[in-house]
């Protein structure tokens, strides 16, 4: 069973509720569709406007269902609540409880207020957003998990039958939120991929940190920072299974790795591979997916203390789809 068959699964399964806050968008309506009519959730909110919502629809095509319901965050009976509790949330920012009340009704903190509040059970959106948008609300509102400064975000990279990683299916992190992240960023990356790994894979991490060095065989800043940011996830985490520098032949190809890194229960056989920067994991996951022919599913934040995730904005129906089956199984 691929990737997206397993979500789907554990999602009929669970039947929990999504919020997409970019209600007029229309791959985000005919999405919303799907959703419901495959029975992998118990009912999607698409936030905004109701007129425009339903004029959105019927440019799509779509006939708007009964577990499909329009919230509009100016006329919601939650309005003093939400905007009392962000308050409460910002007010050592600066903010005042006037300010929470107006800053609450953009679609993206609504959203995130409702996964807070338990109203809804997880939040996808970036169809109209940036990332850096999507990430501001999700902080602001959700917050990180306990023991988590930085959030971050991972892909599930999946190519049934092959050799790599887990039964083909492999978490690189981090592809698409810090861009150049220093050591203690580092191994917040590691301990919440580490999670991914668990949830997604449904394995335990071996986790390979990944570098143009393996063991001390070039020496260079970015990485000394590796190597400090893995011995603070050895020292936080002892249990995990990790081994680095390593390049990624190293990591990943048996043979290379005993010989480069001798001795390594990771080296040759990761599943989890944690990028030094931005620049290397977008580039990584890209080339995996472009040349190598696996499916990519993300980016899906992780780190968060419920689950959210983001979408590229040249993201289409299937797209969303996909996102929102790897979100709402987030644990």
């Amino acid at each position: 069973m691929g990737f997206i068959e397993r979500m789907k699964t554990e999602a009929r399964a669970k039947m929990l509720k999504l919020v997409l806050p970019e209600g007029k968008d229309t791959r985000i309506i005919s999405a919303a569709k799907i959703l419901i009519d495959e029975n992998l959730v118990s009912e999607v909110a698409l936030v905004g406007d109701e007129d425009v919502i339903k004029k959105s629809a019927d440019e799509a095509g779509v006939k708007l269902a009964d577990r499909i319901v329009i919230v509009n965050p100016l006329k919601s009976p939650k309005l003093d609540d939400y905007a009392k509790e962000y308050f409460e949330l910002r007010k050592s920012k600066g903010i005042t409880l006037d300010q929470a009340a107006e800053e609450i009704k953009d679609v993206l903190h609504w959203g995130a207020m409702m996964v807070r509040k338990g109203d809804s059970n997880a939040m996808v959106a970036g169809a109209e957003n940036s990332t850096g948008a999507v990430a501001s609300a999700s902080l602001k509102v959700i917050k990180t998990a306990d023991g988590v400064k930085n959030a971050s975000s991972c892909f599930v990279m999946d190519k049934p039958g092959s050799e790599w990683g887990y039964q083909g299916s492999m978490i690189f992190s981090d592809c698409g939120f810090i861009i150049d992240p220093t050591a203690e960023q580092l191994a917040d990356i590691v301990i919440a991929a580490a999670d991914s790994c668990r949830c997604f894979l449904l394995t335990e991490p071996k986790i390979a940190m990944l570098s143009f060095s393996t063991k001390g065989s070039a020496s260079h800043e970015t990485v000394d920072r590796v190597t400090e940011a893995l011995e603070i996830v050895k020292k936080s985490h002892p249990q995990l299974e990790i081994d680095g520098e390593l390049q990624l032949d190293a990591a990943v190809v048996a043979g290379v790795g005993q010989k480069k890194a001798p001795g390594s229960a990771v080296a040759g056989y990761a599943n989890t591979l944690i990028f030094p920067n931005l620049n290397a994991g977008n580039i990584g996951y890209k080339l995996t997916q472009r040349f190598g022919g696996f499916d990519a599913y993300g980016p899906i934040f992780q780190g968060f203390a419920k689950p959210v995730s983001d979408l590229s904005r040249g993201c289409n129906i299937n797209d969303v789809v996909n996102i929102s089956l790897a979100t709402i199984n987030k644990k």
